[in-house]
């Protein structure tokens, strides 16, 4: 099995609610995806995939739909806030963790019918979450 990763940096915001550390409070990331992309084949070129068709098909979407948003569960009393101030932000179904950032890539990656098997999302230079086929 053959693989290629795509590196993909973006700022976001996000809290968590009903949660009992500091990450109750707004507060932001530089968070650092790796898209990984595998076959079992290489194309006519000797590629699983060129990197820069991982760039055009995910990082665009994530640099439109994430990168400097405030990432918020739908039940948090700050959607309404940044619905009246019009400011960018994205709902969740539940906390917008780090687990939910990397599926939510993962899924994306999928229904644009790349051959996505892992999605990593560093959201510390310390600590990530994975989402995997």
């Amino acid at each position: 099995m053959y693989s290629v990763t795509r590196v993909i940096h973006f700022c976001y915001g996000h809290r968590l609610m009903d949660y009992a550390g500091k990450c109750r409070i707004p507060h932001g990331h530089n968070g650092k995806i790796e898209v990984t992309i595998e076959g079992s084949t290489l194309d006519s070129l000797g590629m699983v995939m060129d990197f820069e068709e991982i760039k055009v098909k995910v990082q665009k979407w994530v640099d439109s739909e994430f990168d400097h948003k405030m990432l918020l569960n739908k039940k948090d009393p700050l959607v309404q806030i940044f619905k009246d101030l019009k400011e960018p932000f994205v709902e969740f179904e539940g906390n917008p963790t780090a687990e939910a950032i990397a599926r939510r890539i993962f899924d994306y990656a999928a229904a644009q019918k790349l051959p996505v098997s892992e999605v990593k999302l560093w959201e510390t230079v310390n600590s990530y979450a994975t989402y995997k086929r």
